[in-house]
């Protein structure tokens, strides 16, 4: 089974594992309980948050089960937000970490794949980052080290991404929200969840569609089967 099938069953099955718990658990799970746990845990609570997404990038953590978690923790504007800040700072650290610190590391655990992100750089420069964040075909954390070994200049590459994270974030953080609300018995449930079904049929067909319009040979068939930086430092804890 490819890897992006694998990451559309995994959120598939966090978002039902969600409701079922919630449907078992209803009496315990309510709006005002996790209200009360993030008033407890106050602004410790958000900016913790928003640290975990900083390291997650570099740790090779999924950042799609963060994203689902920011809408059922937070709201959906708040959970952008945190997300949106997060995973591109989590970004900028693995770019600047290949391009500083490991190098050479990363060129050789990366192997031809990385000519291939070297070529679509070179050819279309923004253009080539912005495909790539909003067509989430490719290994995200990978992409974060590779380009640091590109020449794309570091402003360039980190407005692109958090511009063309966007819409995927806001999708999945609403995915998650409205399984939240789903799972407490928010109000209209109806009309969220025909929201959620209509977010995911996007997040899972735009990307076909926009790699169908758009095929070029550097973009293709991005391969890796080793391990990376943040491998290594999650092992050593």
């Amino acid at each position: 089974m490819k890897r992006k099938t694998m990451i559309r069953l995994l959120v598939l099955l966090v978002l039902v594992a969600a409701i079922a718990l919630g449907v078992v658990y209803r009496a315990q799970l309510t709006q005002e309980m996790l209200e009360r746990l993030l008033g407890r845990l106050g602004l410790w609570g958000h900016l913790a948050f928003v640290l975990i997404w900083f390291v997650a990038p570099a740790l090779m953590l999924p950042g799609s089960i963060l994203t689902l978690a920011a809408g059922a923790l937070f709201n959906p504007l708040l959970g952008t937000v945190y997300t949106s800040l997060g995973s591109t700072a989590g970004a900028t650290l693995a770019f600047l970490l290949a391009r500083y610190l490991a190098g050479d590391w990363v060129a050789r655990r990366a192997g031809g794949t990385l000519g291939k992100i070297k070529a679509g750089v070179e050819e279309e420069g923004w253009r080539f980052v912005a495909f790539t964040r909003l067509v989430p075909l490719f290994p995200f954390n990978l992409l974060n080290y590779a380009f640091g070994l590109t020449r794309i200049p570091l402003w360039v590459y980190v407005l692109t991404s958090w511009i063309c994270m966007l819409p995927g974030t806001a999708g999945y953080v609403y995915l998650g929200y409205a399984a939240k609300e789903a799972a407490v018995g928010g109000p209209d449930l109806v009309r969220k969840g025909l929201w959620a079904l209509a977010v995911f049929a996007v997040l899972v067909l735009l990307p076909l569609m926009l790699r169908r319009v758009r095929r070029r040979p550097a973009i293709r068939d991005i391969h890796y089967h080793g391990p990376m930086p943040g491998d290594i430092l999650a092992r050593r804890r």
